[in-house]
């Protein structure tokens, strides 16, 4: 394939606007410097105009500095670019003049902006509190009764405090907490304080309706299915995984499986996949398109939140790839897709784990799987066996250094587990989707889906089990630098552009679809 200056400024745009947003997640160097950057992008911009008879931007440049000047112009503007978004969204920050509260007991009255979360023992609200003619997110951690909800108007009353970075018991490793909250403008919290309720709805009234579906589709799968199968059921379909509890999460995680639970991609590609079942006997694009049209309606109908939004944008670019074969036009609208993102919160490039798993799980299996697939055919194509074992390979290989940086912890049985649950989690979902549908009719009518369901989610919840008991199903690793971590995904690079360049050159070179 040929590659055009078209193809170097784009590529070249992108890197530069994340480069810029990484570099100012680090240091605060303010708006000047940010100005200054993008300014020296304008002067190389002109100084290269000055030159466009002689070399037409439409063509390659003849003229090799000309070349170096456009490029580095590009750089800049997209560095500056990044910069300054990132300033914009941190002076953006509501704070709502509470900076002078903090370690006081404050009263606080707001609306409830996002879902309810459902922890082991408490439930966390983000509100929205209007304090002296602003407004600040202030995050409450309070019991689970009484319930409150998407859009209620609360009051709350007790000490307001920043949040703290802690270390975490297991990996002895501090977790950024403090970064975790601001990446969503959280910059204030309350533990159990008194919250009273003043009125209800005062939400986004489609959000709320979604979410009140959701709500109740949970509650159907909880009056027919036991505890943690209705959890893990409710994690499945909608990302609700409120009473599973830590310990079993913590089995989920040990075993190399915890994306099945929270809605990853993963997760919103199934639907996808299934529509395409039911539409087969339709044209291959046109059953592209219904399947990419559910996977959104699916979003919108689980709440439509920042984490489904970015699964569902990632579950939409690999069954593009899958679709069309076309790597390269996949990675350019990957990495617009995540430019996009960062553009509407610059603070996930660095500060949210989920979007840099949710990438670099879909570089995986966009670019590596091409690569193991031709070494695991001796695997069944039964129950979907081999193509699951090439996604669990590509992904577990490409996020391992990020994994291994982030916690330390390698999990050793996590191609046989995912092996072993990933071929039933497609009739799982399927038969408690219908079970909680179902159950909107009736708790009877819905009972055959749910046995079924039942039947699958102890046979799933039995093999997580049985494996995270084992002596060796984890390992920890001592610290693992950024540096190391980034080494190796250059060691990636390197190795995948040699493949790519033997296959280009190679005889196989006319098989390769470009």
């Amino acid at each position: 394939m040929e590659w055009t200056l078209k193809d170097t400024v784009f590529y070249l745009a992108i890197a530069g606007f994340v480069a810029g947003i990484f570099i100012r997640s680090f240091l605060r160097m303010g708006v000047a410097f940010s100005f200054l950057i993008f300014l020296l992008g304008v002067v190389l911009l002109l100084l290269f105009a000055l030159h466009a008879r002689r070399c037409s931007i439409s063509a390659s440049p003849r003229e090799g500095n000309e070349r170096a000047t456009l490029l580095c112009a590009i750089l800049f503007l997209a560095a500056g670019l990044g910069m300054g978004r990132y300033d914009l969204a941190d002076r953006g920050v509501l704070r709502g003049g509470l900076e002078s509260s903090v370690g006081q007991t404050v009263a606080l009255e707001g609306v409830i902006v996002e879902e309810p979360d459902m922890r082991e023992g408490t439930t966390r609200l983000v509100v929205k509190a209007e304090s002296k003619g602003s407004a600040a997110r202030v995050l409450l951690t309070v019991s689970h009764e009484p319930r409150y909800h998407y859009g209620d108007r609360v009051t709350a009353s007790g000490i307001l405090e920043r949040p703290r970075n802690f270390t975490d018991e297991e990996t002895l490793r501090e977790v950024d907490y403090v970064s975790h909250l601001g990446k969503d403008d959280i910059y204030f919290e309350m533990f159990l304080p008194r919250v009273a309720l003043l009125a209800r709805g005062e939400g986004n009234t489609v959000i709320a309706a979604l979410l009140a579906f959701k709500e109740t589709f949970i509650r159907n799968i909880g009056a027919l299915l036991p505890e943690p199968h209705a959890s893990l059921l409710g994690g499945l379909i909608v990302g609700a995984k409120q009473s599973l509890g830590e310990k079993l999460l913590d089995d989920f995680r040990v075993v190399g499986v915890i994306h099945i639970v929270v809605l990853s991609g993963y997760n919103i590609t199934l639907v996808a996949r299934f529509v395409e079942w039911l539409l087969s006997r339709l044209k291959k694009h046109l059953r592209l398109t219904l399947a990419a049209v559910a996977m959104i309606l699916f979003a919108v109908m689980v709440g439509a939140t920042a984490t489904v939004i970015r699964a569902t944008v990632m579950a939409l670019l690999v069954l593009l790839a899958r679709g069309t074969g076309r790597i390269y036009e996949v990675t350019r609208a990957l990495l617009l897709a995540g430019a996009v993102m960062l553009l509407h919160n610059p603070k996930i490039l660095v500060f949210d784990a989920s979007f840099q798993l949710s990438f670099l799980a879909t570089v995986g299996l966009i670019y590596i799987s091409p690569l193991i697939e031709p070494k695991l055919r001796w695997i069944t194509m039964r129950l979907n066996f081999r193509e699951i074992a090439v996604a669990t390979v590509a992904t577990q290989l490409f996020v391992l250094p990020f994994l291994l940086y982030k916690t330390g912890v390698l999990s050793l049985v996590a191609l046989p587990v995912n092996l072993l649950i990933l071929s039933a989690i497609p009739a799982t979902m399927l038969f408690g989707f219908l079970a909680g549908l179902v159950g909107f009719l009736g708790s009877a009518l819905a009972a055959p889906f749910a046995f079924i369901s039942y039947g699958l989610l102890a046979y799933e919840l039995a093999v997580v089990d049985w494996f995270s008991k084992l002596p060796f199903a984890a390992v920890s690793t001592p610290a693992f630098s950024l540096w190391l971590a980034l080494f190796w995904y250059g060691v990636y690079a390197a190795l995948f552009f040699m493949w790519r360049k033997k296959q280009f050159t190679g005889p196989a070179a006319a098989n390769v679809l470009s």
